[in-house]
């Protein structure tokens, strides 16, 4: 079976963390884990039929490896079909439609790697895959710290508050965690207010003593603070393979991308393309629109889940030819280079081109 179908899994339990956010743990097989082996910080995709229509959404892991278990954490959204009939509808003994773990968002820890330094920037429901590779860094690494910037509205909207607190007593001197909170007050002005560029900046000169000593960063949650973050990292000169950011939702496209982009649809249409699926290529004729949509009208069962080049689930290589790509979050700067395309974000460039959604 591969790790691009779906499988339906039996919910053992909907968790009411927050007043707007549930996570979902889910029972699976024992014939199914090695297939759901995940690393810290990768996301599941889920699918249900919702009035009528098929919604897909990607969700990430909030445990950790060796804690046995499958749970994500759905935050509700204003106007989420799926977020919202998660809360609404949702209990344990349903069953929901999930592929297989996936992503980039993680690290790898090593217990042999003696004392290294991890830092967090998370706001809001980012805490998720942030909590799968906090609890990892701390078990697996017994020398080295992890420091959290966690952003939210107020103390009610925090999710994980309790689980975050008693990981901050377990690893006393390893684990450190700061709230900030923008609309709530409190004692310290560092704290009130969301995680901004000056704020990170704050942050970095009066808690990260090296900021270019830091192992690795790890930065998931609203669109600016994510910026924010990544610009303060540059700026203090930390390399940028050092810094992972996991984006939930794309951006908008400015008007002059989104010509371009549709002039080159213009130019690719009528062209042909191989597509190779489950071992087999197959010859197919581009659509209009991107090679995803197009190997799926041709009837190969192409995975995709955003269609926004956001959670890399529609991943292919380029084997042959050319081929333009739009939205690119998904991917790391490594699997660019290394010829990997988001067929949800991709035009040909001409005839001739080769892409293997095996390798």
């Amino acid at each position: 079976m591969s790790r691009d179908e779906f499988i339906e899994l039996r919910v053992a339990d909907v968790i009411a963390e927050t007043d707007d956010a549930n996570s979902i743990l889910f029972e699976v097989p024992q014939q199914h884990q090695p297939l759901f082996a995940f690393k810290a910080g990768q996301h599941l995709t889920l699918k249900a039929e919702i009035d009528g229509e098929e919604i897909r959404r990607n969700y990430s892991l909030c445990v950790a490896p060796h804690e046995g278990v499958w749970k994500v954490t759905v935050k509700r959204i204003e106007g989420g079909v799926f977020s919202n009939w998660v809360g609404d509808e949702l209990k344990p003994g349903d069953s929901l439609e999930v592929m297989p773990p996936h992503g980039s968002f993680t690290a790898q820890f090593d217990a042999k790697a003696g004392a290294r330094q991890y830092v967090a920037f998370a706001g809001g429901s980012g805490i998720t895959p942030v909590m799968s590779l906090i609890r990892t860094a701390l078990i697996s690494e017994p020398e080295s710290r992890f420091s959290l910037f966690y952003g939210n509205r107020d103390s009610n909207s925090i999710i994980f508050l309790d689980q975050l607190s008693d990981l901050k007593d377990r690893y006393m001197g390893r684990f450190e965690l700061y709230h900030f909170l923008s609309g709530e007050a409190g004692e310290v002005d560092l704290f009130n207010g969301m995680l901004t560029r000056e704020t990170c900046d704050m942050i970095l000169d009066t808690f990260v003593q090296d900021p270019k000593a830091v192992e690795g960063y790890f930065i998931c949650g609203p669109g600016p603070m994510m910026d924010a973050a990544e610009t303060a990292l540059l700026d203090k000169g930390v390399d940028k393979p050092r810094i992972h950011i996991e984006r939930f939702t794309a951006g908008t496209p400015s008007a002059a991308a989104s010509k371009r982009v549709a002039k080159l649809k213009e130019d690719a249409s009528g062209t042909t393309l191989w597509v190779t699926l489950d071992g087999r290529a197959r010859k197919v004729a581009f659509d209009g629109d991107n090679i995803l949509d197009s190997a799926r009208e041709a009837g190969l069962p192409a995975p995709f889940a955003c269609k926004a080049g956001v959670c890399a689930t529609c991943r292919a290589k380029v084997l042959e030819g050319e081929v333009e790509m739009g939205a690119r979050y998904g991917l790391t700067d490594e699997e660019i280079e290394a010829g990997y395309i988001l067929t949800c974000q991709s035009v040909p460039k001409g005839d001739g081109v080769k892409v293997d959604y095996d390798a």
